[in-house]
């Protein structure tokens, strides 16, 4: 009976020891299937941490160029204000030369019409002496204008010749 004991005993260590055998090969196998996922996911993260230090770089560099960029736009704008006030002020210049030319204009025509009525104030008394002296008239009233200027022709580019002499 003690043999019978020991041996049913020994058997049940056995397949104690086999269940525990059994479970410890699932146990290994789940980790080896673990292990193979873990090392892709490890090759994915560092192709992925790759990615992101070039991303990384791209950006950078695009970054340094938006700054650049931001600075030549600056730089243009300056520009662009002093290039308007440089010409609101040719502007107001001009305009400045064209009253200045308009009011001498008008004062010199002020001018020639008040020397035309007192050449017709002159006219007037000279005709009135000679009448008073019974001297003849040496003009009849009518008076020869004056010829107009003649007008210089444009010659078109090209067609005139210059000589040197």
């Amino acid at each position: 009976m003690l043999c019978y004991a020991m041996l049913c005993s020994v058997m049940l260590c056995y397949a104690l020891l086999c269940d525990a055998l059994f479970c410890l090969s699932s146990v290994l196998k789940s980790l080896a299937t673990e292990r193979r996922g873990l090392a892709v996911t490890k090759k994915e993260l560092e192709e992925t941490q790759v990615a992101l230090e070039a991303s990384h770089k791209v950006i950078a560099g695009l970054t340094e160029i938006g700054l650049s960029m931001s600075k030549k736009i600056e730089k243009m704008m300056v520009k662009k204000q002093q290039v308007r006030a440089n010409h609101v002020e040719c502007h107001q210049k001009f305009q400045a030369r064209i009253h200045e030319a308009e009011d001498s204009m008008q004062a010199q025509h002020l001018i020639i019409e008040a020397l035309v009525d007192e050449k017709d104030s002159l006219l007037q008394t000279i005709h009135g002496l000679q009448e008073a002296n019974n001297a003849p008239a040496p003009f009849d009233g009518e008076w020869e204008e004056e010829p107009e200027e003649e007008e210089i022709e444009d010659i078109p580019l090209g067609e005139g010749e210059i000589y040197d002499e």
